[in-house]
């Protein structure tokens, strides 16, 4: 394949639930795919449901992961992360046919927008009909849940998939205020759910859908989408 064209989704949703606290995307989740795959020579785009400048989680931009400062260094990286792609404007279905993966990258704020956002459903929908990959990490597979089959059925159905446990939401002690569990609601779904050690890397990849469980998974993640993308090609 030549080189390959990657959209990474980010949460433009930055409230943790009536906490009155700050939450938003994991800016690891988002680094170190980024990192990984560019350096694998992909084209990698950043889109949000609202556009511009999603919100990190406060916490997350404390990390002194290497892979966080080197893409906060990054005149390229920053400023995409500054003017994401809009998704609620959009043309899904022409966005879908213009990438080879989309990424979900995880963070609380997930929990609220992308999981419930029409456009994003569409989007995923899209890209998995068209045989091209789908992937997401930590929280962000909860962006799957509103995705299908081209039959209709829930897109997770039948596919082994990872994202935050309730173990590890529960350690957070955020488990009583997310609007619901993921690894819950992935198996309600009909997903074949699998997990690894508690903040372990643990990833999985099932035919064309690639997901990790926690930030740790992020580099995992990402090769599995290289290497998902290399049996595509």
């Amino acid at each position: 394949m030549s080189q390959p064209k990657i959209l990474m989704l980010l949460t433009s949703h930055g409230k943790l639930g009536d906490t009155g606290k700050q939450t938003g995307f994991w800016l690891e989740e988002l680094a170190v795919p980024y990192l990984e795959l560019s350096r694998a020579g992909a084209q990698v785009d950043l889109a949000s449901p609202a556009g511009g400048r999603p919100p990190a989680d406060p916490e997350s931009e404390k990390s002194d992961h290497p892979a966080v400062k080197e893409f906060l260094a990054d005149a390229t990286a920053t400023g995409k992360l500054a003017d994401t792609i809009r998704l609620d404007d959009a043309d899904t279905s022409k966005l879908a046919s213009s990438y080879d993966a989309v990424l979900v990258c995880g963070g609380h704020g997930v929990m609220w927008d992308l999981a419930e956002s029409p456009a994003v459903a569409k989007l995923l929908s899209k890209t998995y009909k068209d045989g091209r990959i789908v992937a997401a990490v930590c929280h962000g597979p909860a962006a799957l849940v509103q995705a299908t089959k081209p039959g209709g059925e829930p897109l997770v159905q039948g596919h082994r998939v990872a994202g935050f446990s309730n173990e590890e939401e529960s350690a957070a002690n955020l488990d009583g205020i997310m609007p619901f569990l993921l690894e819950s609601r992935l198996r309600e779904l009909g997903g074949k759910y699998e997990n690894g050690p508690t903040w372990q890397p643990f990833a999985v990849r099932d035919g064309n859908l690639v997901t990790g469980q926690n930030p740790a998974s992020s580099a995992a993640v990402a090769r599995e989408v290289l290497a998902a993308l290399a049996a595509r090609a």
